[in-house]
């Protein structure tokens, strides 16, 4: 995966604080409320690319854990589009944590491609866009 976008460059989809209730035994956030708020804020740019659209997530790839996150940091999650298929959108999402004891210091947590794909009311794929390409 590639290192996430320098501040200026890079949109905010999340931000959350974490809790003693997301704890692991290790005294770490769970993996898998991280994974939540990822699937979250990856479906953020997809509704941004067409709101008409109800999105679900089928995939999510490359998931990878570089830090441990801690109660009260502070987590941004950062999402762009990575690619736009017919039914299908791909968003990376990347995760950063501000340390509760060292405001200002950022540490890549977490990164994640996730998949959505459009459907309709029967709950099959429908084109992301449409004919006018919105």
């Amino acid at each position: 995966m590639t290192t996430p976008p320098p501040p200026a460059q890079r949109e905010l989809a999340l931000r959350v604080t974490l809790l003693p209730r997301d704890t692991n035994p290790t005294g770490s956030i769970f993996g898998g409320i991280i994974l939540s708020y990822i699937d979250l804020a990856g479906a953020i740019p997809a509704k941004r690319l067409n709101p008409a659209r109800t999105y679900v997530t089928v995939a999510m790839d490359a998931i990878k854990f570089h830090a441990p996150v801690y109660v009260g940091d502070l987590v941004s999650f950062y999402a762009s589009i990575s690619k736009v298929g017919r039914t299908s959108i791909t968003v990376l999402v990347h995760v950063v944590a501000e340390r509760r004891d060292n405001p200002g210091e950022e540490v890549q947590v977490t990164e994640a491609l996730v998949t959505y794909v459009a459907i309709g009311e029967d709950g099959r794929p429908i084109p992301v866009l449409n004919p006018k390409g919105r």
